[in-house]
């Protein structure tokens, strides 16, 4: 067995990191792609291994040298034409090594699991093709298999069908091709196609000629949960360094990324804090069926959103500020506060990250369940010059939960004693007794110095469309916050989503019981882990001390490297820092089910 590495092409979207180098010199994570791949290659017992080159040829045999002297036998075949042709000459310049040995043949941009060779070399049959199932990040050729795994069809990119994706494997670019296929199929199909059609084409297209008049021989091996990435710009560079680090690195990258997470499909995010039962599917139709014209036309301004919002939540529109998520309201709300604000730690700390550090009054809840009733708040700030309480409730990452009557209180001891109180209700359709813990009511508006927030991404399951209220029946607050967010802030898709809600909110009273249930289920099943200690929650999440065999640190890279779980470590919270508290969110159950099954290994 013999491997060929196509090696000869430019890498022009990489910019920067193929200015002197060609792409598989390019490194991931302090490792050239083309070092890990011989050094895979190296364990295999290999006859040769030989690369193509091209663009910068000279730099990357410098690069090599003589390292593999002894372990892999490395020589070069030149594309001096790099530049004007595409893989399919790179390949026929070295067909007639093809038809000497059976042959691993592997694009240069690649990156991959240590498993795949072994897995491509121990299958059965001769002449294979590793394939992944296709996910959205995927480009380039596809496959369709039948029930036996026979490549039936090659999917260039211009006949690629989105109503297909379904039946779409991407090929992963690692083939196994038997002497004998090489020889009487593989290379005549080779010579006759590039002799037709030219060299800047693709060696896929082969195969494709070749499934379609005659049956090809060809198995595609799905990789599975194997990682692999293909690297064609910077964008797929910083996927592919996520992925494949490791330890506490892995955990900086996914958690500095601040969302985008569906680029890793694979990723069962914890931190992720929705409802799993809303919107309906019917919701989603409506939403796709009215895409073209929200995609193609501009959003209503704040007058109408605010109206819309309004509708929804039943008040006035006069009280109400639409945002691009709560995220932009809360920066312009603590923009417009004065004096000093009380805050309840531990926190979302959105809120005081927008303060100096001089003007927070901080009050912690320190006890073994981070709890505290409206009773502790009014004790602790009596003597407190502040000008604004801050209350989070349910309070993230504790899930404490403060009912109406306490909450009524509270707005009363501020109003007596001059406090505006800012309320974050983003997590109330999660408590139980949901419909009556809102304080989203012009009555009750407007008798007190209260602002109301709400995250409508969190409760109401749209965090891609970036939407949240503030409302309040100080006008002049009001006013000021909408000169200045911009006049559109919001997008077509978040105007419309609002737009269509109210038929839908039956099903969100539906989902938000559904998931108090399967919350009070999940609940029970952690509760059975014996290193953790769950804290009662009334939120989407339950926060958790991990009491012994891990650090809250070191169970949040297990369950990420091990299982592709990802939690919260609240270690970053300024108040629990070594206190090994994790927070973890409510799914659904088959994903619920998932991580306990993981943390029942783990405890193992």
């Amino acid at each position: 067995m013999q491997a060929i590495i196509l090696a000869a092409g430019m890498g022009r979207r990489l910019g920067a990191y193929t200015k002197e180098n060609t792409k598989c010199m390019v490194s991931v994570n302090g490792v050239r792609l083309i070092d890990r791949v011989l050094g895979q290659l190296s364990r295999l017992g290999l006859s040769r291994v030989t690369i193509v080159v091209g663009y910068k040829g000279d730099s990357l045999k410098a690069h090599i040298g003589g390292r593999y002297d002894g372990v892999l036998r490395i020589e070069y075949v030149e594309n001096p034409v790099y530049d004007r042709t595409n893989n399919i000459y790179s390949l026929f310049l070295v067909r007639k090594r093809m038809e000497e040995e059976d042959t691993l043949l592997i694009e240069s941009d690649l990156i991959f699991s240590d498993n795949l060779f072994p897995m491509i070399m121990d299958a059965p049959s001769p002449n294979v093709a590793l394939v992944a199932r296709y996910e959205s990040w995927m480009d380039g050729t596809m496959v369709k298999i039948d029930a036996e795994n026979n490549i039936v069809n090659f999917i260039p990119k211009k006949a690629f069908d989105y109503a297909d994706v379904g039946e779409y494997y991407k090929t992963v670019n690692i083939y196994k091709f038997s002497k004998e296929f090489s020889k009487t199929r593989y290379v005549p199909f080779l010579e006759a196609y590039s002799k037709a059609l030219g060299d800047n084409e693709y060696y896929e297209q082969v195969l494709r000629v070749i499934t379609h008049i005659d049956n090809a021989d060809l198995k595609a091996l799905p990789v599975g949960g194997e990682k692999w990435y293909e690297i064609d710009d910077v964008q797929d560079l910083d996927i592919a360094e996520t992925l494949f680090a490791e330890g506490g690195e892995m955990f900086r990258r996914y958690n500095c990324r601040y969302g985008g997470h569906w680029r890793f499909p694979k990723l069962l995010d914890y931190c992720y804090l929705v409802n799993p039962y809303f919107p309906p599917q019917r919701m989603k139709d409506e939403l796709k069926a009215n895409f073209d014209i929200l995609l193609t036309e501009y959003p209503s301004g704040m007058l109408v959103n605010s109206m819309i919002a309004a509708k929804n939540f039943g008040i006035s529109q006069d009280y109400v500020v639409v945002g691009n998520g709560a995220a932009e309201l809360i920066k312009s709300l603590m923009e417009q506060l004065h004096g000093r604000v009380g805050v309840i730690y531990p926190t979302f700390e959105e809120y005081p990250n927008r303060l100096a550090k001089e003007r927070i009054v901080q009050y912690i809840a320190d006890n073994d369940t981070l709890s505290y009733d409206a009773d502790d708040l009014m004790a602790f700030f009596g003597d407190k010059e502040i000008g604004t309480l801050l209350l989070i409730n349910p309070d993230n990452p504790s899930g404490n939960f403060i009912d109406m009557d306490g909450v009524l209180r509270l707005a009363d001891w501020c109003d007596g004693n001059g406090i505006t109180f800012v309320v974050d209700e983003s997590f109330v359709d999660f408590s139980e007794g949901f419909e009556h813990n809102s304080l989203l009511h012009d009555e009750i508006l407007e008798v007190h110095r209260l602002v109301v927030m709400k995250s409508i991404s969190k409760s109401f399951g749209v965090p891609g469309l970036r939407l949240g209220i503030l409302a309040c029946a100080d006008r002049q607050l009001i006013c000021r916050m909408r000169k200045d967010v911009s006049i559109w802030n919001i997008n077509s898709f978040a105007e419309f989503y609002m737009q269509i809600y109210g038929k839908y909110a039956a099903d969100y009273t539906a989902a938000c019981h559904r998931f108090i249930s399967e919350r009070e289920r999940f609940g029970g099943l952690l509760r059975q882990i014996t290193f953790l200690r769950v804290l009662p929650s009334q939120a989407n999440y339950f926060c958790c001390e991990v009491t012994d065999r891990y650090t809250s640190a070191e169970l949040a890279m297990r369950l990420l490297e091990g299982y592709d779980i990802m939690i919260k470590d609240c270690g970053s919270k300024s108040t629990l820092k070594d206190r090994n508290y994790i927070r973890m969110s409510v799914r659904d159950t088959k994903d619920n089910d998932v991580l306990i099954a993981a943390l029942r290994e783990l405890e193992r």
